[in-house]
């Protein structure tokens, strides 16, 4: 986990595993307490920690992408799409971010 805070893909990794688990507490536990229960206590601070998580996710893609020298066209849209899917944010780190050589600041 320390080696994951020490670098920007590390750092893209964890925002996208909270990012993932707060869209899915959003949409899987706050909306339907808020509309099938009428008790709405959970969807302002789960959705505001979502939308931060949500930006981080974003401007930390972006900077990755431009890091690792990614084509936009080819692996940055792909990123970018699997934060607005359940479990999108899973299954590219399975399938993308883990598999990144980490450049040396060298």
């Amino acid at each position: 986990m320390k080696n994951l805070l020490q670098t920007n893909t590390g750092r893209l990794r964890i925002i996208g595993f909270l990012e993932g688990t707060s869209l899915l507490i959003l949409l899987f536990i706050a909306v339907p307490l808020k509309y099938i229960f009428g008790m709405p206590f959970l969807t302002r601070p789960v959705g505001t920690v979502h939308g931060a998580l949500f930006l981080l996710f974003v401007f930390n893609t972006l900077s990755v992408g431009v890091e690792q020298n990614w084509r936009f066209a080819t692996t940055t849209w792909k990123v970018l799409l699997a934060c607005i899917i359940p479990f999108g944010t899973f299954y590219i780190d399975h399938k993308i971010l883990s598999k990144i050589k980490i450049k040396s600041e060298n």
